[in-house]
């Protein structure tokens, strides 16, 4: 059965990559022709994103990328920026 959920009540929510990783919390949803296009991220104290941006206040996560809502946000580690992948590969 698919429980269905008021947007509002999803900001706020941390958001973590599917490899484990904490990523942020839902800002804002972005909407076109009535669907959820995508996702306001915010980078947190601690968070990978917060890391990885420096002075940014976040990133905007299209929707295909989430992959499950319910306590949290699971979304793909493929979300993160690009130059977030060259500093692993260089470690």
């Amino acid at each position: 059965m698919i429980k269905t959920r008021k947007i509002s009540e999803l900001y706020d929510m941390d958001v973590y990559t599917d490899s484990g990783d904490f990523f942020g919390t839902v800002e804002e949803s972005i909407l076109a022709n009535n669907k959820i296009d995508g996702w306001r991220v915010r980078a947190t104290k601690n968070s990978k994103l917060s890391r990885v941006l420096g002075g940014a206040k976040g990133v905007i996560v299209p929707h295909h990328m989430v992959r499950a809502i319910s306590d949290v946000m699971i979304i793909s580690r493929n979300a993160l920026p690009e130059h977030e992948e060259e500093l692993e590969k260089s470690e």
